[in-house]
């Protein structure tokens, strides 16, 4: 059974918005080719059952089993060696992608305190959006009881438009991303 955001997608947002930028083909229409997911976990330093954890929870809200990645340069400040495992990261496509933008905008975002709305700062210019969440319970997968510490995650929404933000925040907006005015 396809996702409810797909469907969606596929039936009314791409027809609107091949209107509303006047484009003569469908595949000219922007759209999501991905979303990353990544949560650093620095304290993993002194301690590596931290960043298991912090995977076991990415893997609870992504559904999908994240990839540790390790540092690629030392930093002797933070007693950081090169090649040590420092975050965690999921790609989503596809499905899971849009079941993951679906539960996102619908139940997490919503769940925030005082949530006036995302910014719609984090545009690259190169068709990325960059959204910062200060905290993993928002999303109701996480049982609050079994957080040991609470973490942010970055997650990045990779379209297949590059260049025109106006194009990109209008392809977000109607899938229902709360942009702040």
């Amino acid at each position: 059974m396809p996702a409810r955001l797909k469907d969606q997608y596929e039936n009314k947002i791409l027809g609107e918005l091949k209107e509303e930028f006047g484009l003569a083909n469908s595949m000219q229409v922007p759209r999501l080719e991905k979303v990353v997911v990544n949560m650093g976990v620095g304290d993993a330093i002194g301690d590596p059952r931290l960043l298991e954890a912090a995977s076991a929870e990415l893997a609870t809200i992504t559904g999908q089993k994240p990839c540790i990645r390790k540092a690629r340069k030392s930093i002797s400040n933070f007693k950081l060696r090169a090649g040590m495992p420092i975050a965690c990261m999921v790609t989503l496509r596809g499905q899971r992608m849009y079941e993951f933008i679906d539960r996102l905008v619908n139940v997490a975002l919503p769940r925030i305190r005082d949530f006036r709305g995302v910014s719609p700062k984090g545009f690259d210019g190169n068709g990325n959006f960059t959204l910062g969440l200060r905290e993993q319970t928002i999303f109701p997968e996480i049982d609050m009881d079994k957080v040991a510490n609470v973490r942010g995650m970055n997650v990045t929404f990779v379209t297949k438009f590059n260049g025109d933000v106006d194009a990109n925040r209008a392809l977000l907006r109607k899938m229902g991303m709360p942009f702040a005015n």
